[in-house]
């Protein structure tokens, strides 16, 4: 069977997706969790338990990666619709490229003021600015290439 590129293009952005999911899963349990993550500790500049507690990691009493776990499942379902149903395309791309900045504003705060970065964060980053590029490149497909 032969599979559109936008078909791929939208599996692709489907599976980051659920990367990004998990991602920011465990961003929110290591938010709560009170015994320091060894794995994600690479001394004073990759240190995600300082950035995961530190007063940026939360809007009010929500931390910013349960919004990231919601913005995902968003971005999930949204992948899952064809691309030539324009506008709900669009609004994939218009939401990546918001939670892409987002996401830049979190890491200038990580190289700015925390002085230290979260390898978690950087894959985040990472995954939403691969969907934000794939959803682009997805939406303006205007014919149907089959490998």
């Amino acid at each position: 069977m032969q599979v559109a590129v936008s078909d791929r293009l939208g599996w692709v952005i489907t599976v980051l997706a659920v990367i990004g999911i998990l991602l920011s899963a465990l961003s929110v349990y290591n938010h709560y969790k009170k015994e320091p993550t060894g794995y994600c500790d690479f001394g004073e500049t990759f240190n995600c338990d300082a950035v995961n507690k530190s007063p940026y990691s939360h809007i009010g009493p929500v931390p910013v990666a349960a919004i990231g776990v919601a913005g995902y499942i968003f971005l999930l379902a949204l992948s899952r619709v064809r691309r030539d149903n324009k506008p709900l395309s669009a609004l994939l791309i218009v939401s990546a490229l918001g939670a892409t900045g987002f996401s830049v504003y979190l890491t200038y705060i990580e190289a700015k003021v925390l002085l230290q970065y979260c390898i978690i964060c950087l894959g985040s980053l990472l995954c939403i600015s691969l969907i934000a590029i794939l959803a682009i490149i997805r939406h303006a497909s205007t014919k149907e290439l089959v490998f």
